[in-house]
C-alpha cells in the first residue's frame, strides 16, 4: 500500500476529515450521554456468594456502559491523526462538559411552573423526590464533577500511554499500546470516579452500617473489571479499523504526526 502523508489530494483531505468528525463526534456525543445518564441508575453484573452467607454484588452506573467506546475513539484518533489532535478532543470534551453543567444550572435557576412552598422550597413528592428535573440535575452535578476530574487525569494518561508504548515498540504490537493505554488510564478514571461520586456527590449506593472503604473497592473492582473485559473485546475492532481506515484514509499509521 502507497500512502500519501505529504501531498494528499483534495479527496484524501476531505475523506480524513470526515472519518475524524465521525470519530470526534462518537467520542463527544457518547461522553455528553454518559454525563447524562451518570449514576442515574446502578446496574448489577453478577453476584458472588461465599459460604451461602456473604453476597458480593458487582455493579457498575448506567453511564459507565457507553464508556469504553471513548477509549476507542481516542485510540484511533491517536494512530491515524496523531497525538496533538488525540489530545484536542480530549480538551473538547472537557469544554462539552462545562457546556453541560452551565445548561443544567441555567434551566433550574429559570423560573418554572413547579409547585413552591411559602418559602420559596420545590415541593417533594410523596416519596421526598424533586421534580424529575431536579432530580436528574443533582445526579448531572455529581456525575460531571465525578467525570471530569477523573476524565482529564484518564484521558491525558491514556493518549500519552499510547503514544508511550508506541515509540517504545516503534510502531509495533498495535495490541500492546491499544490494550496498554486503555487499561491503566481506565484504572486511573474508575479510581477516580468512585471517590468522587462517594465523597463528593454522596450519590453511590452504600450501606452505611457497613465498612464503608470495603464498599469502595468493590465499586471500583465492578467497573474496572467491566472497562478490562470491553478494552479487550475493543482489540479486534480497533486492529480492524487501523487496517481498513489506514488505507482508505492513504495514512501511513507508522509515520510521526506533527506534535507527537
Amino acid at each position: 500500500m502507497i500512502y500519501n502523508n505529504v501531498n494528499p489530494s483534495p479527496e484524501i483531505i476531505q475523506r480524513r476529515e470526515r472519518v475524524f468528525l465521525i470519530l470526534a463526534g462518537l467520542f463527544l456525543g457518547t461522553l455528553a450521554m454518559l454525563n447524562i445518564l451518570g449514576i442515574s441508575r446502578f446496574v448489577k453484573l453478577f453476584t458472588l456468594s461465599f459460604d451461602g452467607t456473604t453476597d458480593i454484588v458487582f455493579a457498575v452506573a448506567v453511564g459507565v456502559l457507553p464508556y469504553p467506546i471513548t477509549f476507542l475513539a481516542t485510540d484511533l484518533i491517536s494512530e491515524l491523526y496523531g497525538r496533538k489532535r488525540a489530545n484536542f478532543v480530549v480538551f473538547v470534551g472537557l469544554i462539552l462538559n462545562l457546556w453541560v453543567i452551565f445548561i443544567m444550572w441555567l434551566g433550574g435557576t429559570m423560573p418554572g411552573f413547579e409547585t413552591l412552598t411559602a418559602g420559596g422550597e420545590l415541593v417533594r413528592d410523596a416519596a421526598g423526590r424533586l421534580p424529575v428535573f431536579y432530580e436528574v440535575r443533582a445526579l448531572t452535578f455529581g456525575a460531571v464533577t465525578a467525570s471530569m476530574i477523573a476524565y482529564l487525569a484518564a484521558q491525558f494518561v491514556d493518549v500519552y500511554m499510547f503514544h508511550f508504548w508506541k515509540n517504545l515498540t516503534k510502531g509495533k504490537h498495535l495490541w500492546l499500546r491499544n490494550n496498554g493505554s486503555t487499561l491503566v488510564s481506565q484504572l486511573v478514571d474508575t479510581v477516580a470516579v468512585i471517590l468522587v461520586t462517594h465523597y463528593y456527590a454522596h450519590a453511590l449506593p452504600v450501606d452505611v452500617s457497613k465498612p464503608i472503604m470495603n464498599q469502595l473497592f468493590i465499586f471500583i473492582a465492578s467497573g474496572y473489571t467491566f472497562k478490562l473485559i470491553v478494552a479487550l473485546l475493543d482489540t479486534g475492532p480497533f486492529y480492524l479499523g487501523v487496517h481498513y481506515l489506514s488505507r482508505y484514509l492513504q495514512i501511513d499509521p507508522l509515520a510521526k504526526h506533527e506534535g507527537d
